[in-house]
């Protein structure tokens, strides 16, 4: 009876690890569409320049939160394009574990210095970010609050720092929600009293490639938080985790 059982068990486990198999396969089919989806939109696109009295960063200061370098090469080169006057602004508490957040500043602050860009660095509060999206860890809901955070901190840095506007690189990437960005970015901006630029930078998505194999800048493989990286490595949303444990309470 004993080898039974554990046959038995054998068996149901083979089936979770089938299921979580499927579902990580169709969670990360589902990205990628998205991904593609959006950069399709952008190909045909054309952008005219404008006439430098024209350029809408003009005698204007803004500040770029910055959620990686790859993120911020053709970002920065399009906002100074504009004639705005960048300054980078590092929060990023999202990231995980602590060697890969370092080892995205640390990339970041190696491209600053090549670029010229002047920097604020902010600390590394992890436990804010844990604690803002607990028991809402899921994907797009636990990403909106993630956009809270970062988003709410630049702005209230922007209006401390006397900046006229600020933006983000995370709307260079198809992976992320543009819409809820810009919402929640405008939101912030309001209740700051300070402007905020959304601009779809996602047209320079293949020019980000390009020059982060240039300045052979860090490439990271997953979004940031410990959610991202288990739903990249180990399949399927987080949240299924916790309807599994759920049940087997």
């Amino acid at each position: 009876m004993s080898e039974l059982r554990d046959e038995e068990i054998t068996i149901e486990e083979q089936k979770v690890i089938d299921n979580t198999k499927t579902a990580a396969t169709e969670a990360h089919n589902t990205v990628m569409s998205h991904a593609e989806e959006n950069l399709s939109a952008l190909r045909d696109e054309s952008t005219p320049e404008p006439e430098p009295e024209d350029l809408p960063g003009k005698n204007k200061r803004l500040l770029l939160h910055i959620c990686c370098a790859p993120c911020s090469t053709y970002t920065v080169s399009r906002l100074r394009d504009e004639a705005y006057t960048v300054t980078g602004f590092w929060y990023n508490p999202n990231i995980h574990p602590y060697r890969e957040y370092e080892r995205r500043r640390a990339s970041l602050q190696e491209y600053a210095r090549a670029v010229h860009l002047p920097m604020r660095w902010d600390a590394y509060s992890m436990p804010a970010f844990l604690r803002a999206v607990a028991g809402r860890e899921s994907f797009r809901q636990r990403c909106r609050i993630c956009y809270w955070i970062r988003l709410e901190r630049t702005a209230r840095e922007a209006k401390s720092g006397d900046y006229d506007t600020f933006t983000t690189t995370l709307l260079i990437s198809p992976f992320q929600d543009q819409e809820a960005i810009r919402e929640i970015g405008e939101e912030v901006a309001e209740e700051a009293g300070v402007g905020f630029h959304f601009e779809n930078f996602r047209r320079g998505w293949s020019g980000r490639g390009r020059l982060t194999k240039e300045h052979d800048l860090y490439r990271q493989q997953y979004c940031g938080c410990i959610y991202s990286e288990r739903e990249r490595y180990g399949g399927g949303d987080i949240s299924e985790l916790w309807e599994r444990s759920s049940v087997g309470g």
